[in-house]
């Protein structure tokens, strides 16, 4: 059994390896749904959380269009941008509810999505990966500061060495699980905020 230093010490080593997918690296030809199954699994196989999982299949390439979140594929073969919007999807769907995603997405893909005149969304893509390094940074010292504050927790409680460090690991669990709930409501609300601003919707 790790103690929760060696769980820490995994925590940061884990963040430190974390890489999103370079733009560089996806093909400048447009691929089959194999090809970009195959491409999304090689690529991303290390976030995933255990080894059987699929990091993406024929079957949710097909619920992502169907739910408006993904367009159409260009006689049954996908682009550059395509994959951008499936790795932004790889990242929302254990968060927001395809609903969610579609609203967040819709001015991206109207305004974004294989258009010359506007921003490319590869440039946006960019943008929003860029902040990855100081932002990681930022999670780690947030992780870390949680880590310490449970460590305190229960230490005037008589209680035996291996019921005192899982109920520290518990405390830790309940302050990361906090900080990600009230993000999610935070996030859903500025979803909502977008519904009730889109065009032809009155404001309550």
């Amino acid at each position: 059994m790790k103690t929760n230093d060696e769980r820490m010490q995994d925590i940061v080593k884990h963040l430190e390896s974390f890489q999103h997918i370079k733009p560089e690296t996806i093909p400048n030809i447009d691929l089959y749904m194999d090809q970009v199954t195959t491409f999304m699994d090689e690529h991303l196989k290390d976030t995933k959380r255990y080894p059987e999982d699929k990091v993406l299949t024929k079957t949710m390439i097909n619920n992502y269009a169907k739910n408006n979140l993904l367009p159409p594929p260009n006689k049954k073969k996908y682009t550059r941008e395509h994959i951008l919007l499936l790795i932004f999807i790889y990242y929302f769907k254990n968060l927001l509810s395809f609903r969610d995603i579609e609203q967040l997405f819709r001015p991206i893909t109207e305004k974004h999505f294989n258009r010359t005149e506007d921003l490319p969304l590869e440039d946006i893509y960019k943008e929003i990966f860029e902040q990855e390094e100081s932002e990681l940074s930022r999670i780690k010292a947030d992780v870390l500061e949680k880590y310490e504050h449970a460590q305190s927790a229960f230490a005037d409680k008589d209680l035996d060495p291996e019921d005192l460090e899982y109920l520290q690991l518990f405390s830790w669990i309940c302050g990361l699980s906090f900080d990600v709930y009230m993000k999610k409501q935070v996030i859903e609300q500025l979803i909502d905020d977008l519904t009730e601003t889109a065009p032809g919707k009155k404001k309550k």
